[in-house]
């Protein structure tokens, strides 16, 4: 049973009545979601990654149409949002009452908590310390104007917790930090053992080395990828900042209670050695490494240099682990051990051009039967090179330098249709066997799963008039079991992104497109990473407006025109 984290946190930052009588927090265990509703505390909702909402009673196949569905409300925020917003139902707040709660996190460094039904705004929390701000952009352009909080964090319902990384800048010394929080979900508040500074080391002589040992450098890494809760440990994986060298790949991971640092894995200790620059890190398009029942950890690393010198069990003889999925376990030492792999037998090859698999997202599949009646445990993934790779978890196939015959299943030029960039820049989602794809350059597509196996090209795809271009739409679902199915994407633009929803079963039907009702529904420039969130009848819309614009979108069932409240979007019907 978990113990609640109750120590005496301090009201700094939090805003609003309901913050103000944050001492009334009971002691006993934060209550589970109701009934038929829906939390949403992670990175596409699971662990596996699925993008899956599977309790959605209140949106439709039928309603969700421009005449009953649309922009409810804005949420203001203090800057760009990148991560996620995570979502809980009927959550007792600080003064005792419940509220369905929607967690934004920001690029200045905020975490806020919103009431979803009305906009409310129930507490924000600064993770700044005194004489700090968040951090410069680097001069890149990657995430700007400043670099906060860029992963989605993870929430732990029973334990009254959201855990989240923030980067910040000392303003006297330019000196850069990156730390772990352990928020309280009803107060904002850190809990007493909150607000870790992350550091690592590990033997090794690649990019960065310094007597033997690489070091984890606060200023010249960037956490993009999701955080992950899993078995009570906290993981965090990070990329550079616009490829500043040097760098290598780094996971690093943390107790939930207590937040001591249990694990350290670098993805390419000695690659220098051999003439590489490093690279093999965690970009994945926010999204995050996956995990099973089994307590195993399921990466994709990026551009780096794979050791095709091999060990005698197959694995790298200098563990270095470009452009591969990787399956993990903890080991002694405060160690991650790399259980299997797989990686392409073009890998450096690709890496050389900048062609990584790490831009995208590793989804691993429900159990799938294959056509001799045998039980598969998959997981399916894409990258920059157009092609899906589907590898199976029990034995991910390792190396071959000659073909990619070694993996479960590659289907080669899966987007062949692309038309304004090619690849992958985000993570797959599944519904009711199928798995889709929202690749740059191309429209919306999905892969129907027959014997355990996907289909050499889309089974279903949007409308050409939805093509997304760089980096392609971020995708969620929501269905009621396995009726009223529908994809939800949002596609990137400035001034104005577009929040589409198709049926999930023929995506040739658009349900919804938020551009179709000209300036009511806009809701500023798309996230372009961020997928949707859809919890309890609401959709939330990350948005990149910067400055005084900064936003939230809140989407729903449209209530009646003489019914619509002051936070609604200003336009009218």
């Amino acid at each position: 049973m978990f113990l609640r984290r109750v120590a005496a946190f301090s009201l700094c930052g939090a805003i609003g009545a309901h913050a103000a009588a944050a001492t009334a927090v009971a002691a006993a265990a934060s209550p589970a979601a109701p009934a038929g509703h829906t939390d949403v505390t992670t990175y596409h909702n699971d662990n596996q990654r699925t993008g899956e909402t599977l309790s959605e009673r209140t949106l439709t196949l039928a309603n969700v149409t421009p005449k009953t569905f649309g922009l409810l409300r804005r949420l203001p925020v203090d800057g760009v949002v990148d991560a996620q917003p995570l979502v809980l139902q009927a959550y007792p707040m600080g003064d005792g009452t419940e509220h369905d709660v929607v967690f934004v996190a920001t690029e200045n460094a905020s975490v806020y908590a919103f009431d979803a039904r009305t906009g409310q705004a129930l507490w924000r929390r600064s993770l700044l310390a005194a004489g700090e701000t968040a951090s410069d952009d680097r001069d890149c352009a990657q995430v700007a104007p400043t670099i906060g909080i860029t992963a989605t964090p993870v929430i732990d319902r029973g334990a009254g917790s959201l855990f989240v990384v923030a980067m910040s800048k000392t303003t006297s010394t330019g000196a850069y930090h990156q730390r772990l929080h352990a928020l309280s979900l009803a107060t904002g508040s850190d809990a007493a053992d909150s607000a870790v500074d992350i550091a690592a080391s590990v033997p090794g002589s690649g990019p960065g080395a310094v007597d033997g040992r690489i070091h984890f450098d606060p200023g010249q890494y960037k956490e993009r990828a999701a955080l992950l809760l899993a078995g009570g440990v906290i993981y965090t994986s990070w990329a550079s900042h616009c490829d500043i060298q040097p760098y290598t790949g780094w996971i690093i991971a943390y107790a939930e209670y207590g937040l001591r640092q249990t694990a350290v894995f670098n993805t390419e200790p000695n690659g220098a050695v051999r003439g590489n620059s490093g690279e093999a890190s965690f970009w994945n398009s926010n999204s995050g490494p996956a995990a099973d029942a089994d307590g195993n950890i399921y990466a994709m690393t990026a551009n780096g240099y794979f050791d095709a010198t091999l060990s005698p069990p197959g694995f790298p003889s200098g563990g270095d682990y470009g452009n591969s999925i990787l399956k993990l376990a903890p080991a002694a030492g405060n160690a991650l051990s790399v259980l299997d792999y797989f990686t392409m037998y073009n890998t450096n090859a690709e890496s050389a051009d900048d062609i990584d698999l790490g831009s995208g997202g590793l989804m691993l599949l429900p159990d799938q039967i294959d056509a001799s009646g045998a039980t598969r445990r998959l997981a399916v993934g894409a990258g920059k090179d157009k092609n899906i790779y589907v590898v199976d978890r029990d034995h991910l196939g390792r190396f071959n330098s000659t073909s990619n015959h070694h993996a479960y299943q590659v289907v080669v030029d899966a987007f062949p249709h692309a038309r304004c960039g090619a690849g992958v820049y985000g993570a797959p989602v599944y519904f009711n066997g199928m798995v889709y794809f929202g690749p740059n350059g191309d429209v919306v597509q999905g892969f129907r799963l027959a014997g355990a196996r996907l289909p050499a090209s889309a089974t279903t795809a949007a409308a050409a008039s939805t093509r997304s271009c760089y980096p392609g739409a971020p995708l969620s679902i929501s269905a009621d079991g396995n009726s009223n199915g529908i994809l939800w994407a949002v596609k990137n633009g400035s001034p104005q992104g577009i929040l589409y929803a198709f049926d999930a079963g023929a995506l040739n039907v658009t349900l919804y497109d938020s551009s179709s009702a000209g300036a009511r529904d806009q809701f500023g420039p798309g996230s372009k990473f961020t997928p949707p969130t859809v919890a309890n009848g609401l959709v939330f819309v990350a948005t990149q407006a910067a400055g005084g614009r900064s936003a939230v979108a809140v989407f729903g069932l449209e209530p009646h025109a003489d019914s619509l409240n002051d936070t609604r979007a200003s336009t009218t019907r």
